[in-house]
């Protein structure tokens, strides 16, 4: 038989397990969810401008970092209050349909083509991102691409349709889709010496380069915006619109644009603000 006293130190120990839980979440400052991209969680962004955003408001910012397309699944889902993400109709699309708020434009950089030193394709001596993807199509020279329905998968697809091109035609021989995150597919694009489209910022942070340098960049068709939109209080009620429209109020400001452009790595600005008034 159980002692009395051993019981009673038992069930206080069961209730301190059950109640711990809930009183930490109810003594838990305020938080938003951040749906967002893995280009500019990768970059090293957040990591150097949230917490000033924290330090400002006594709002944590935490972030989900998927697919441009993923994010707004997310976001459609209910599941976060706030998408940064870089796919202009995608967002367009999610805002009409009344899963999101108004659109505004954010910061921008550009993405650039990458590959091997030797650049087997020439893909150094196109006069276009279109002429670029050609070379490579023609030489059959391996390609990594993200294949996930991210911003820059949506960007490489259309720059492939410009080009007059259908790499899902060579799926699996010389085009490789990883399905990954631009993170993994540049590690991925090193391993297998294949060229990969990336978004400026990540290839700027990105440490695996081995002999792999940007072999095209600069054509207009290769510009990258990013947007930022509040998740519709009417469609998800558990949005906490307020807080959110805060950390929108903030990154959209002279401050949050401040911080955005101040971010810099190896002397290069990864991200340039273009609110309108920033």
């Amino acid at each position: 038989m159980i002692d009395r006293t051993l019981a009673r130190r038992l069930y206080l120990a069961l209730l301190t397990a059950l109640f711990l839980p809930l009183t930490a979440l109810a003594g838990e400052g305020p938080f938003i969810i951040l749906q967002s991209t893995t280009s500019t969680q990768n970059s090293g962004l957040y990591e150097a401008i949230l917490p000033r955003f924290t330090e400002a408001t006594g709002i944590e910012v935490r972030v989900v970092a998927v697919g441009t397309g993923q994010a707004l699944r997310n976001a459609r889902n209910c599941d976060g209050d706030v998408v940064i993400v870089h796919a202009r109709a995608a967002e367009e699309e999610f805002v009409a349909a009344g899963y999101g708020l108004e659109r505004r434009d954010l910061m921008y950089n550009d993405f650039v083509i990458v590959g091997p030193g030797d650049d087997p394709a020439g893909v150094a001596g196109a006069g276009s991102a279109a002429e670029a993807l050609r070379a490579i199509a023609r030489a059959r020279a391996p390609f990594a691409s993200r294949g996930d329905d991210s911003g820059t998968h949506k960007k490489e697809m259309a720059l492939w349709a410009a080009a007059g091109l259908d790499p899902l035609a060579a799926s699996g021989t010389w085009y490789r889709e990883t399905g990954s995150g631009m993170g993994a597919t540049l590690n991925t694009a090193v391993g297998m010496g294949a060229y990969a489209l990336s978004d400026r910022a990540t290839w700027i942070a990105f440490a695996n380069k081995d002999d792999f340098r940007i072999l095209f960049e600069g054509d207009p068709a290769l510009f990258n915006q990013y947007g930022i939109i509040m998740v519709n209080p009417a469609n998800c009620p558990d949005v906490k619109a307020g807080p959110a429209q805060r950390f929108i109020d903030w990154m959209l400001s002279p401050e949050g644009q401040r911080a955005i452009a101040a971010y810099r790595m190896g002397g290069q600005q990864l991200f340039h603000p273009n609110a309108e008034g920033g």
